[in-house]
């Protein structure tokens, strides 16, 4: 007959709420016997909310004094809350704003041999790049360059086709050249 020994988390019991708790549950304290406040976080937190709402003006000067002397630790604090964050942030960007998943993107993206769908440039580590829509469909994901490009051309097929027969001809050509020139080669492509 083999025996099992069963580990437990190390309980406490809140002196405000009675309940027994694994000592996760309850803040450090350096100066009390067994390291642990007394109160447990969810009791402690409660006490905080209701001083605070109460009389904030305490709290505030405390916390804008901290941040007055500690601009260091402030920094890093918010450097690691952004890093936290951001993973967090762009599902919920792309959930709400294209109706997609983080899995959607990257399936897109790897369909477009990682780069971008109009030239082709992969993004550089650690920026992404943009889900080019019209209304709700998206069509693809873009660099920043080619999607502020299409932008800037009014999502306009034949301002692009102008653009394009202007950079082909070295400039200016006059009106009917250009669209004489578009109108065979879209004969020729059919």
């Amino acid at each position: 007959m083999s025996h099992t020994t069963v580990m437990c988390a190390p309980m406490k019991r809140c002196t405000k709420c009675g309940e027994l708790k694994p000592e996760s549950e309850f803040y450090p304290a350096p100066g009390c016997k067994d390291g642990l406040r007394g109160r447990c976080k969810s009791c402690h937190l409660a006490k905080t909310k209701a001083r605070y709402a109460q009389d904030p003006a305490p709290t505030i000067a405390y916390v804008t004094k901290w941040k007055h002397e500690h601009p260091d630790r402030l920094r890093e604090y918010r450097r690691k809350n952004r890093e936290r964050r951001a993973a967090q942030m762009r599902r919920l960007h792309l959930r709400s704003k294209f109706g997609m998943t983080v899995e959607d993107y990257d399936n897109i993206l790897a369909a477009q041999d990682g780069g971008c769908a109009i030239c082709g440039d992969r993004p550089a580590e650690g920026t992404s790049m943009h889900v080019d829509h019209w209304q709700a469909h998206v069509r693809g994901i873009l660099c920043v360059r080619c999607n502020n490009g299409l932008g800037q051309f009014k999502e306009s097929p034949g301002l692009l086709l102008r653009a394009a027969e202007y950079v082909r001809l070295g400039g200016f050509a006059p009106l009917d050249v250009v669209r004489r020139d578009v109108d065979r080669q879209n004969d020729e492509e059919r």
